[in-house]
């Protein structure tokens, strides 16, 4: 096995919590007290004694006392000195490794963050809704052109109606029933919980109910064009890093949903603003100043949104409402509608 290099910062880590020992500081400071000593000890005996007196043997034997203890004194104060230097200089190398290290970690964190595959969960599933709308698109705008391309030819246009064939209207380009019906008039409206869950877009790749859900919502006209602007406001804000599953509003009442589709404005419905992160109302607000496309498509969204409102409400029961009010479209209306002052 091979051994992996050990870290700047993690050798110095070591050398510092281990068992210092002694230096090459200590061990010089015990080699010149021990020379000192010897040396002074030969001093004193070599040197012939004199004679004696009580005052002046005072005076001189704490002249000795000095002379011997004074130069091993200071040659451990300097050894003291040396050693906190080594100590201080260490502690600067190892927080100097830890801050490169931090540096480091953070650098590769941005690249990571930067590159393709740090794609987030929303913008993937947001990506793959705007697949599946603009096949849907692709699909009716190639069955509109094979219907116009049939009733341009002559085989067409000479063969009399029949009394049975539904004639087309000009302007919507859709078959019309007799007496002037459209078949979205007689289309059931799409159902509660699959608004629901539409509204609230798959949560992953392999949400097989919640891409259903969203294909049935495609297919009915007023909820596609709530699922669009709402993909729309929804990528918008994550470019400023602003997601719906992060937002953690207060619930509003279903009473309170129903007064405000309703029409009821005020005081009264100011708890469907329960957005409170202060972080994200700051961002939209500044993006509401200063991007017009931002401002434009939250307008289409708060209208479209409003619009859905008003008709599901009328057979939506309290828990469907509770529900809607759960959805990340919701959520993405509260923090908008706080922002335009719609429920003022």
């Amino acid at each position: 096995m091979v051994d992996r290099p050990v870290s700047k910062a993690t050798e110095i880590a070591r050398r510092a919590s281990g068992d210092p020992g002694l230096g090459a500081t200590e061990v010089i400071g015990i080699g010149l007290s021990v020379v000192w000593l010897v040396a002074v000890g030969l001093f004193f005996l070599i040197l012939p004694s004199g004679p004696e007196g009580n005052g002046i043997d005072s005076l001189r034997f704490l002249l000795t006392l000095i002379a011997i203890f004074m130069p091993v004194a200071m040659i451990w104060v300097a050894v003291m000195a040396a050693k906190s230097s080594r100590v201080m200089r260490e502690e600067s190398e190892r927080l100097q490794a830890a801050v490169d290290g931090m540096r480091k970690t953070y650098l590769e964190q941005n690249k990571f963050a930067g590159s393709a595959s740090a794609q987030s969960n929303m913008e993937r599933k947001l990506n793959e809704i705007a697949q599946a709308t603009r096949q849907t698109e692709s699909a009716l705008a190639t069955f509109t052109t094979m219907r116009k391309d049939v009733a341009a030819t002559p085989t067409a246009v000479a063969a009399p109606a029949r009394d049975n064939e539904a004639p087309i209207d000009a302007q919507s380009d859709q078959p019309r029933l007799a007496l002037g019906t459209q078949v979205e008039e007689i289309t059931p409206p799409l159902d509660n919980k699959d608004m629901i869950r539409a509204l609230n877009f798959p949560d992953t790749e392999k949400d097989e109910a919640g891409f259903a859900a969203l294909r049935r919502a495609l297919k009915d006209r007023q909820a596609r064009q709530l699922v669009q602007a709402s993909q729309d406001v929804l990528t918008l804000l994550s470019q400023d890093g602003i997601y719906m599953d992060d937002l953690r509003p207060d619930r509003a009442r279903p009473e309170i949903w129903r007064r405000f589709a309703q029409g009821e404005r005020g005081g009264v419905i100011a708890g469907m603003g329960g957005v409170r992160d202060r972080s994200s109302l700051a961002l939209t607000a500044g993006r509401m100043r200063e991007d017009t496309i931002f401002r434009d498509a939250t307008h289409h969204f708060l209208r479209r949104f409003d619009q859905m409102l008003v008709a599901f409400e009328e057979r939506a029961s309290d828990e469907d409402l509770s529900d809607l009010g759960e959805t990340r479209t919701a959520r993405a209306f509260m923090l908008l509608g706080r922002v335009t002052g719609t429920f003022d």
